[in-house]
């Protein structure tokens, strides 16, 4: 069943949900949607449900409630990638599949070795279409949340919202190079169920040794993904897909036995 997320309160009453916007779009045209088909539709508050369409018009789609669903599939830790600003649509690729992978949050860094430069009016028309992105990724990958994209930030302002973080790293290409290093595992064993982990992901070039050296200052543990050197846009996907197989995956197995 394909699924929609319905954010608006007022669109949701104790029996149906209306649905607006580009949704009815999709699932009149691109679905072929019609009475009587289910679809799945999710409140704000993460809880979904299975809904009947009951009415198909030009500009709403009304759908009962038939059954509240119970599932989470959200990673058991929240997530936020600080993503330095890469070159062309390498952006779109991190937050699509990122998504996909469960991160809780995105924030763009501008970052000392960034190339792209984006004035107010670009941020403006990138961020909509960001959200547009992880909206539609999340329904893909049927998640329970779509994941909040902040505004940029500097690197004061990086330091300045970690504190809310139980940990903070970010991956470094030097420690990769060395014998005596950090890895994402270890970190990993430290953490529970519950707590908040802030992963800062630099540009196509890494992070600067002034910037490397600001973050060991406040607290951020330079880690290695591996002893290779990751693009940039593969990094954040790397250390999702450890975090999804250290905490569902591996200890699903161990609960098992």
């Amino acid at each position: 069943m394909q699924r929609y997320f319905i954010l608006k309160d007022d669109a949701w009453s104790e029996t149906d949900v209306t649905i607006y916007g580009e949704d009815v779009h999709h699932i009149s045209r691109v679905m072929r949607g019609e009475v009587g088909d289910r679809i799945i539709c999710n409140h704000r508050n993460g809880r979904a449900a299975i809904c009947e369409i009951s009415e198909i018009s030009n500009d709403k789609v009304r759908a009962n409630i038939v059954d509240w669903q119970d599932q989470d599939v959200e990673l058991p830790i929240e997530v936020t990638i600080v993503q330095g600003l890469p070159k062309g649509d390498k952006m779109d690729f991190i937050l699509q599949k990122g998504t996909e992978l469960g991160a809780d949050s995105f924030i763009p860094y501008k970052a000392e070795r960034s190339i792209v430069v984006w004035d107010e009016k670009k941020m403006k028309k990138k961020l909509q279409r960001f959200g547009k992105i992880v909206k539609e990724a999340s329904e893909q990958s049927h998640r329970n949340k779509i994941p909040t994209i902040h505004d940029l930030v500097s690197i004061k302002q990086l330091i300045e919202v970690s504190d809310q973080f139980d940990v903070k790293i970010f991956a470094y290409e030097e420690e990769a190079k060395t014998t005596s290093y950090q890895s994402f595992a270890e970190v990993l064993k430290e953490m529970n169920s519950g707590m908040q982990l802030l992963i800062c992901i630099g540009p196509e070039g890494g992070f600067s040794e002034k910037e490397a050296e600001l973050l060991k200052e406040n607290d951020f543990k330079p880690v290695r993904f591996g002893p290779r050197i990751l693009r940039t846009e593969t990094a954040a996907l790397y250390a999702l897909s450890s975090i999804s197989y250290h905490f569902e995956e591996l200890r699903w197995n161990e609960c098992k036995q």
